[in-house]
């Protein structure tokens, strides 16, 4: 029995040690099958890190959106040509290019949009002129490319550029245009290498502020405009913060008794050492530099606060503020005016918004919402400058316009011209089409006031009857109930009326 138990022992043992070295080997083997797993992966991301390197590595210097050179990629292939230049006597093109309404294209349909366009742009750059040193796009919607060039080859090319860029850029089903302005520095005529693209830049911006979609060559007396911009620009956000902006108002007079309806307000700048500077000025250079959102505001409630003011005197009569296309397109521009005819006490109708035809007619999602709550609020809208914009019956019978107030260009010559009047006769007509009231500004001269009354104009305004004059003036004018300046006008009674009872409004 004691044999057999051994017996039994060993094999037992036996059995447990062979178990124990396929355990041993099967463990082994895990070991290694993770260990080759581990390299492989290793050996994988070994690669993609390889290829996200030499992505990278292809990328650099490249705007993401476009696949162009950045800024910093541009400027060194400027300083290798600039280089070559000097050695081989040859002249470079810096033609600095920007797209024309595209801020307003970008809010109209978003920015998915906005980024096709841009990129499309950028693939005409690419293929219009065939053979280029450089083409990178700075940011936003501007460009920058550097050609061996002379004058006149320059020129040809900002003028193909121009013409590529203005085809209609495709996206989805929308067909979209856009204009561009090109600016052109030539090297070394105009200047050294570090001074090259912000002369190029100079020159496009020139463009721009003549409307664009044309080019420009850099001129000296362009930068000595920017630094005098410059210095307004400083002193115009030192005016807004201390104030030193001013309403002034002109009225307007019924056609038919000549007597005071309205004013006006009239935005004007005195500043300390160079005295009144006109809108025609400073507006533009606000609206480029993120001022028009508080001048605007300031606009409005001042007008208001001087309606109010008026009208505690006994002087009632309705208040025009111009609104501007950066305002249109401010998300928050009717809340504000209705806080501040609230603020002030003023009904609605006694408001009247003059926003120029052309901006009326910038069909974007902005530019409509703000129309339909200017409706629902029910201030006074007139179109102003009527007559040189491109509107249509059906655009403007969509509009909660109240009046169309004719542009000055088309009264001047009314009393020598009759072409003149018969385009004056066209303009009234589409008003009493769309059953609108018709104001003529610009009236200086009697024969011009005859004309525009025996066409059926409505109210008048123009330096015939008064200049512009600041609020106090107007109210003393009011109260002295006499002709200001020997002007043919005066306040009708229900108009001034110190001793009133019945209410204002």
């Amino acid at each position: 029995m004691g044999s057999l138990a051994a017996d039994v022992s060993s094999l037992v043992r036996a059995d447990l040690l062979a178990w124990s070295l396929g355990a041993c080997v099967g463990l082994l083997v895990l070991l290694a099958l993770e260990h080759w797993r581990v390299v492989r992966s290793r050996q994988h991301l070994a690669k993609r890190l390889q290829a996200a390197n030499s992505q990278l590595e292809d990328l650099r210097g490249r705007d993401v959106l476009t696949g162009l050179m950045t800024r910093a990629d541009f400027e060194r292939s400027l300083d290798e040509a600039v280089l070559a230049c000097n050695r081989d006597g040859a002249s470079l093109a810096v033609l600095y290019v920007g797209l024309d309404n595209f801020r307003s294209l970008n809010e109209a349909y978003g920015h998915t949009v906005g980024d096709a366009v841009l990129a499309q742009a950028a693939d005409r750059l690419r293929t219009a002129l065939g053979v280029q040193l450089a083409l990178a796009r700075l940011g936003g919607d501007e460009y920058v490319l550097l050609l061996a060039a002379t004058d006149d080859e320059a020129a040809d090319a900002a003028e193909q550029l121009l013409r590529e860029l203005h085809r209609p850029y495709g996206v989805d089903a929308l067909s979209l245009r856009l204009g561009a302005s090109v600016g052109i520095a030539i090297y070394p005529d105009h200047g050294a290498r570090p001074r090259l693209l912000g002369c190029a830049a100079v020159a496009m911006r020139s463009v721009k502020q003549l409307g664009g979609g044309g080019h420009a060559f850099y001129d000296p007396a362009l930068a000595v405009d920017e630094r005098d911009k410059a210095e307004l620009l400083q002193a115009l956000r030192r005016a807004v913060e201390q104030g030193q902006l001013q309403l002034v108002y002109q009225p307007k007079v019924d056609a038919q008794s000549l007597q005071i309806t309205a004013a006006e307000a009239l935005l004007r700048w005195e500043h300390p050492q160079r005295g009144t500077i006109g809108p025609a000025v400073f507006v533009p250079l606000a609206e480029r530099h993120g001022l028009m959102g508080p001048i605007g505001h300031w606009v409005i409630n001042e007008a208001c606060r001087q309606a109010a003011q008026w009208r505690g005197l006994g002087l009632r009569m309705r208040v025009a503020v111009n609104i501007s296309g950066h305002q249109m397109r401010q998300d928050d521009l009717v809340q504000h005016i209705a806080a501040a005819l609230q603020r002030h006490g003023i009904p609605a109708g006694r408001l009247t918004c003059e926003i120029t035809e052309s901006v009326a007619m910038e069909d974007t999602a902005h530019t409509r919402a703000t129309f339909e709550r200017l409706r629902q609020l029910g201030v006074h809208v007139s179109i102003d400058d009527f007559g040189t914009g491109h509107s249509s019956l059906a655009s403007l019978r969509r509009l909660p316009a109240a009046e169309l107030k004719i542009d000055r260009a088309f009264v001047t010559d009314l009393g020598q011209s009759e072409r003149a009047r018969s385009i004056g006769k066209a303009l009234v007509d589409v008003a009493r089409t769309l059953d609108l009231r018709v104001v003529a500004e610009g009236v200086e001269t009697t024969e011009q006031r005859d004309v525009l009354v025996a066409l059926g104009c409505d109210e008048l305004q123009g330096y015939l009857f008064a200049r512009p004059m600041t609020a106090t003036a107007l109210a003393l004018w009011a109260e002295r109930d006499e002709p200001h300046d020997g002007a043919p006008s005066d306040f009708r009674a229900s108009l001034f009326d110190p001793t009133a009872t019945m209410p204002l409004d």
